[in-house]
């Protein structure tokens, strides 16, 4: 992977290993923009425009998953929480960090 800058909030917690779960660093959406992020907002490259900080939390959310509706808007029969669980499924949420990144501070 050619060596890129990405700029990320400084409370953000540290990448974890790879297959590790994911703790919300935002690296991996920071990178590159998810399939159903490419299909909303056409671009492949990132940061994707649906990262969200959290400050409650103190680490980033994906905005497809945590706030459908305001992404994606009317959802012709389907509910938030059909469409969360596409989502979760389709990004692999829950399923460990699978960004090889290599980060430097």
């Amino acid at each position: 992977m050619p060596e890129q800058t990405i700029r990320l909030h400084r409370s953000a917690p540290a990448k974890p290993a790879e297959g590790q779960p994911c703790n919300g660093c935002g690296i991996c959406c920071a990178l590159e923009t998810c399939p159903p992020g490419r299909l909303r907002f056409m671009r492949a490259k990132g940061p994707c425009p649906a990262l969200e900080w959290s400050e409650p939390a103190g680490c980033y959310r994906c905005g497809l998953l945590a706030n459908p509706r305001q992404y994606i808007g009317c959802l012709p029969g389907i509910g938030e929480s059909p469409a969360r669980r596409l989502l979760t499924r389709w990004i692999a949420a829950g399923q460990g960090c699978d960004c090889s990144a290599e980060v430097q501070s």
